[in-house]
């Protein structure tokens, strides 16, 4: 056991990381399960979501999502279900400014007589 305090705090959200890792790699492999037996749409919508939050919570490198995820969309074209591509969100584009009026020219002093 640690003696040092923030030890024993590495140790306690070593543990809590170790909890939440091991749910979010169980339920991922409980969505894959759930495909290979039934390929549907739901289910494969279902393993790329669980795929996508893997991939956020750093659980998987963001390529091995990918490539896990073509292969899923391919065997689900392989057994004919119907794949739906997600829409992904675009960013807006940045609003375009009204051209900027010149200010107006200044005029020369009047000339006193």
């Amino acid at each position: 056991m640690p003696i040092i305090k923030s030890a024993k705090k590495r140790v306690k959200t070593t543990k809590k990381a170790t909890a939440r890792n091991a749910k979010a790699k169980k339920t991922m492999r409980s969505a894959f399960k759930a495909f290979s037996k039934s390929t549907t749409s739901k289910n494969h919508s279902a393993a790329q979501s669980a795929l996508d939050k893997a991939a956020k919570k750093g659980l998987l490198h963001k390529n091995k999502v990918a490539r896990k995820k073509r292969q899923l969309a391919a065997a689900a074209k392989k057994a004919g279900a119907k794949v739906e591509k997600k829409a992904v969100k675009a960013k807006a584009a940045p609003a375009k400014k009204a051209p900027a009026k010149k200010p107006a020219a200044k005029k020369a002093p009047a000339k006193k007589k």
